[in-house]
């Protein structure tokens, strides 16, 4: 099995390399992320300059652009052949409920997923981040139920695993996105040239934590498992836009 292995927080981030390890027991593994930071990223693509793709010592191969450049730039152009399927992260910390929107993580496993590939995009929710080989052995089962139980059509699975010891989860569950209130105001600040600058507040808290949310699963130390599709359309609003343009 064939697995291309990216993230949003770079190539050096200590999640890329505990679950490029952990996975290189049951496939080949490819790595391209990106050069730099780049959370927050979503599904932006660079359109107004030319990538680099350089190598490092570790072996991972890394991309001046954002992660949905790597996915795209390594499925169609780097890599003599489609891989089997493309993962994302050991992100550091969670992509729950409206994170999934600004996402870089869940954005490099959905542009394999437009590329018609199985994606995985897994996040380790903590700010202390101590059970990365956690996190990386969920994935390795699911790689491995995967090569036993090949699933029928491709899929976006977004997972999110509790930072404790893989012996305390409680299980893996199929969840649905929760909710946040909305963000934190922005914050206001000044340079040291004395610009007023703003920084981009916090997240909300969940707002929709209800049993079946991923808020709720992991908050019992459960694996959130959320199966995502990328049609936007709100349906139920199709009917009655057609009599209000009518």
């Amino acid at each position: 099995m064939r697995i291309l292995l990216s993230n949003d927080d770079g190539y050096f981030a200590p999640g890329l390399a505990v679950l490029a390890e952990m996975l290189s027991s049951v496939a080949q593994v490819t790595v391209v992320a990106p050069e730099r930071d780049r959370s927050g990223a979503s599904n932006s693509l660079t359109l107004d300059r030319p990538l680099m793709l350089r190598q490092a010592s570790s072996g991972f191969y890394y991309v001046n652009g954002t992660p949905t450049d790597c996915v795209h730039l390594a499925v169609t152009g780097m890599l003599d052949h489609l891989p089997d399927m493309v993962i994302s992260g050991i992100n550091h910390g969670a992509n729950m409920g409206d994170d999934t929107i600004y996402s870089g993580t869940v954005a490099a496993a959905t542009e394999g997923f437009l590329l018609g590939v199985p994606a995985i995009a897994v996040s380790l929710v903590s700010s202390h981040h101590a059970h990365f080989s956690t996190a990386a052995r969920v994935v390795k089962e699911m790689v491995e139920r995967y090569q036993r139980e090949p699933l029928a059509q491709p899929t976006l699975l977004n997972v999110n695993v509790p930072d404790v010891p893989y012996e305390t989860l409680q299980g893996i569950e199929i969840t649905r996105l929760g909710k946040r209130h909305k963000a934190e105001p922005v914050v206001k600040a000044e340079n040291p040239r004395g610009q007023t600058v703003y920084w981009v507040g916090a997240a909300g808290l969940a707002q929709d934590a209800g049993p079946g949310t991923d808020f709720e699963a992991v908050s019992r130390n459960a694996v959130s498992v959320t199966p995502l599709q990328i049609d936007l359309t709100h349906y139920q609003q199709v009917d009655s836009l057609k009599g209000w343009l009518a």
